[in-house]
Formats: structure tokens, C-alpha cells, sequence
């Protein structure tokens, strides 16, 4: 039987102490945050990718392709922004973006293509939402969940959503017309409409706080296993490349549509729980929101691309597919952690 997580027992990182997974992140975390650094990475990189068997999974790999994109977002503080746009730095990531991508073109279902208007795919994007089978982790949350298990959840949210809609705006200046509209619909919703208080990612660092964690950006990156970095790499890699713009509104069309009623289970679980409203309150707030994103993603965003740009089509599915089959990744390898009575969140500790 693996251990169970507490607050107390869960530890943070702070912002000087970044800890690697192999030689691929330690070369990565020196180049980040050393100028002086050697380009050694480029090495690790390619010899990272040869001996890995599971890239997705692989957590090397992720954690590098992590910081890589952690630069860009000005995410960690400790990342130094003049190494932002370092060659070397940009090689590494292109090497681990190309077979991170080819891996889940290869292990990714790619649905059937409707036609390119905004009907069809509207209509394929419920489909293919409507056909998944991955595992419920909201209704496991619902239901089953132990209070450390849910905080044990928060943890896992952290990575993504305290800063929530950011790897999807990357979109914004790349799309035009109905499209860019659509996207920024969904996204001022997201940034709080111009209250600060109301702004996604702040309403779960709240949450995060009533449930007596830490709110820090990365306090608990050590603990996150390889497949939840995937999942936010995934996001990061089709936000950052302009050439994977339909696979990055695909996304968040699949996204959209498979948040209302999941949100509405892990409030009732967190209620079931004894949590209080500063809790409870952001997926409340998603319950009604994302009832009505739903529609403006998949229909004005997606199918409006694909409508003024088909040869988009083929990127806007796999993106969507993609959303769904690596998400259920990430929520099998939590339930399967907690059917065991294990914990979820990556216990190796190399000191």
C-alpha cells in the first residue's frame, strides 16, 4: 500500500530550488538560469529522446520541455528572461517539441473530418465529446474522494490553472476575423472581465488556499508526475507554434465542452467534503460559464476557422482529440494511484 498525501506531508519548491530528473533537465536548469552555461543541453536533449520509450511519460523529458516553455510565460521567476530567446535553448525545445508531437500524432485517435462549416463541425466537436471514454475523475471526486485526495487534485489543477487561458491565448494574434473574435469572447471571461478578484486563475488560488495549500506558481512542481506536465507541454506546444493554431483552438474547443458538468461534480464533491465557498466557488463559476463558451468554441471558434480556413480542418480535430485522450491519461493515472490507495503525485526524492 503507497503513502497518502497531507498538507503538512506535501512539500513546496521554492524559487532558488529547482530539482532535476536526469542529465536532460540539470543541463536544461543551468541554461535557464545561468548565462554562462554551457549549450550541453542540445546533447541531452537528443540523447534524452533516443533512449527514452515513452516520451508522454517520460519525466526528463517533460520537466525540460516544461522550463523550456516556463521561460516564455515568465512563469518561474527564476528563469532568467534574457535566456528566453537563446539559439541553443530554442533548438533544444524544437528537438523535444517534434518528437513530443510526432508521439502523440502517432498514440492520438484522429477523428473522422466533417465538412468545414460551422454546423459540421460544431456537431463533430459534441460528437467526439459525447464518444469519449476516458476515466471520471469528477465523478470519482463527486463521490469518493478523501479530503487528501482532493488536495492532492488541487495540486495536480495547479500546474494549469493558476495560469488558466494563458496557453491558449497564444492564438489570439494568430487568428483574424470571426474566429479572433470568438476566442477573445472566451478569453476576457477567463481573465475576469475586468475584475481582478474574478479572474479564473485567482479564483482557484483562492480555492487552492481555502484547501490549505500552497498558491505559489510551481510550490509543488516537484510533485507532478510526467503526465501532467504532458498535459500542460500539449497545450503549451500548439498555444506557442503558429503552424499549430488549429490544433490549439481544437483543444480548447474539446476543453469547453467537457467542463460544465465536471465542474458541477467537483463542487458537489468538495462540498461533501466540508469545503467552504472560497473553495467551492470556482467551479461554480465554470458550471455557468463554460455552459455558454460550449458553443462560442465550438461553433464560432472551431468551426468558424475551419469554415475560413479548411485546410485548418484535419489540426482542429486531432487538437481536440488530443485534448481528450491525453486529459485522460492524466485523470487514469490519478484514479488508478487512489484505487490503490496510493498517492498521486510523484514521490522520488533524490536527496
Amino acid at each position: 500500500m503507497g503513502r497518502t498525501v497531507s498538507p503538512t506531508a506535501v512539500r513546496t519548491t521554492t524559487t532558488t530550488d529547482l530539482r532535476e530528473r536526469g542529465p536532460l533537465s540539470a543541463a536544461l536548469i543551468r541554461g535557464l538560469t545561468d548565462r554562462d552555461a554551457s549549450d550541453d543541453h542540445v546533447a541531452e536533449a537528443e540523447a534524452a529522446i533516443a533512449r527514452t520509450d515513452d516520451i508522454v511519460r517520460d519525466d526528463d523529458i517533460q520537466l525540460a520541455l516544461f522550463l523550456l516553455f516556463a521561460s516564455s510565460y515568465g512563469a518561474l521567476p527564476q528563469l532568467d528572461p534574457a535566456r528566453e530567446w537563446d539559439p541553443d535553448l530554442i533548438a533544444t525545445r524544437r528537438l523535444l517539441e517534434d518528437a513530443f508531437e510526432r508521439a502523440l500524432r502517432a498514440s492520438v485517435p484522429q477523428p473522422p473530418l466533417p465538412e468545414a462549416t460551422v454546423d459540421a463541425v460544431g456537431r463533430a466537436l459534441f460528437a467526439l465529446a459525447e464518444a469519449d471514454t476516458g476515466p471520471s475523475l469528477s465523478r470519482y471526486v463527486a463521490k469518493k474522494a478523501t479530503p487528501e485526495q482532493a488536495r492532492e487534485f488541487f495540486i495536480q489543477r495547479s500546474i494549469y490553472t493558476l495560469h488558466e487561458a494563458d496557453p491558449h491565448s497564444w492564438a489570439i494574434p494568430r487568428l483574424h476575423g470571426r474566429a479572433k473574435a470568438a476566442l477573445v469572447e472566451i478569453q476576457s471571461d477567463e481573465y475576469g472581465g475586468g475584475r481582478p478578484d474574478r479572474v479564473h486563475a485567482t479564483i482557484f488560488a483562492k480555492a487552492m488556499r481555502g484547501a490549505g495549500l500552497d498558491d505559489t506558481y510551481g510550490a509543488y512542481l516537484e510533485q507532478a508526475p510526467a503526465i501532467t506536465l504532458a498535459s500542460h507541454n500539449m497545450m503549451s506546444m500548439f498555444g506557442i507554434n503558429r503552424r499549430l493554431v488549429g490544433a490549439i483552438v481544437g483543444h480548447l474547443a474539446a476543453f469547453e465542452i467537457t467542463s460544465s458538468i465536471p465542474n458541477r461534480l467537483y463542487g458537489d464533491g468538495m462540498r461533501r467534503l466540508g469545503f467552504g465557498d472560497d473553495v467551492t466557488d470556482y467551479f461554480d463559476e465554470h458550471v455557468e460559464a463554460d455552459a455558454v463558451h460550449e458553443q462560442i468554441a465550438a461553433r464560432d471558434l472551431a468551426g468558424g476557422l475551419a469554415e475560413d480556413h479548411p485546410e485548418l480542418l484535419s489540426d482542429i480535430m486531432f487538437g481536440a482529440s488530443a485534448c481528450l485522450t491525453v486529459d485522460g491519461w492524466a485523470a487514469g493515472h490519478m484514479l488508478d494511484a487512489w484505487e490503490r490507495g496510493e498517492s498521486s503525485l510523484r514521490t522520488d526524492d533524490p536527496r
